[in-house]
């Protein structure tokens, strides 16, 4: 039942909440579940939590490569990090992998819905009218991983949250969900980040009595889905951020890490914007 659908929100306990603020910070005996962990700013997530003493499950698609790496994290951090393929955009193979996890840990503390890809065109209307077809195709595309994913994400884990009573979900936007790029346009990429910022918004309105949901915005980072990028068009980036570089992947996980743990209680509904400055100018 909806804590807002009567208009009179049933309030919280109070939290009990450790004396040090260090140890706010702990995810010691969490469990966190990772899309997109395979690289960039989800692997550097995924071990940045298992850093903080979580057990992670660690999502990937067509990267197994961490399939070699999980014992390794294991050992090396003293926690249990496992590995789980996983097409996103097929709603039932989330459902079953979130099944999984929780059957293989026992529950699901914080779940980062990280997973997504880059718009690889121009202006649209130069796309459509190159070939419609394909237009139409990477639009819905689009659509269908960086939007539709999150939903499938939303919509099994939200379940596992309310059945605990507890939960803290993570949702990785973009800033180009709060501006328009330039110079690279990319009308459908900025669409489906500004959606995923108020999906976010929506669902802590929608979980406020048993979860917390809030959203990162990351800038340009320095990952895969950046370094295929012209030289010339990195540096133009470089130009329009205040800060004059871009981001390393682990510059990003302190955000997470907040909105993960226990020093974030009373943090719900907002957005993160971790972008150099990019926003300010």
């Amino acid at each position: 039942m909806s804590t807002i659908a009567s208009g009179i929100p049933i309030p919280q306990a109070k939290p009990e909440l450790a004396e040090n603020v260090m140890d706010l910070f702990s995810l010691k005996g969490k469990v966190a579940s990772v899309t997109g962990a395979s690289g960039g700013i989800g692997y550097e997530v995924a071990v940045g939590f298992a850093q903080a003493g979580a057990d992670v499950a660690m999502w990937y698609n067509s990267n197994p490569a961490i399939e070699k790496e999980v014992e390794g994290l294991s050992k090396k951090y003293g926690v249990t990090v496992k590995a789980y393929q996983c097409s996103l955009t097929d709603g039932e193979q989330v459902s079953k992998t979130i099944q999984q996890i929780e059957s293989d840990f026992g529950k699901i503390d914080i779940m980062v819905a990280n997973a997504g890809v880059a718009w690889a065109y121009g202006p649209l209307l130069d796309l459509a009218e190159e070939d419609s077809e394909k237009c139409d195709y990477e639009w819905k595309r689009m659509m269908d991983i960086d939007v539709n994913s999150v939903y499938y994400v939303a919509k099994n884990v939200g379940s596992v949250f309310k059945k605990q009573g507890f939960g803290s979900f993570v949702i990785t936007a973009s800033m180009s969900g709060h501006i328009a790029n330039v110079p690279k346009l990319q009308v459908a990429y900025n669409t489906a980040k500004a959606a995923l910022i108020h999906m976010g918004r929506s669902l802590a309105l929608e979980w406020a009595g048993f979860a917390r949901v809030n959203t990162v915005s990351p800038g340009y980072v320095e990952t895969p889905l950046t370094a295929s990028r012209a030289p010339e068009l990195k540096q133009q980036w470089r130009t329009l951020v205040p800060m004059g570089r871009l981001a390393y992947p682990k510059e990003m996980v302190g955000a997470y890490l907040y909105l993960a743990s226990d020093a974030a209680t009373y943090t719900t509904g907002t957005d993160i914007i971790v972008d150099g400055g990019y926003c300010c100018a």
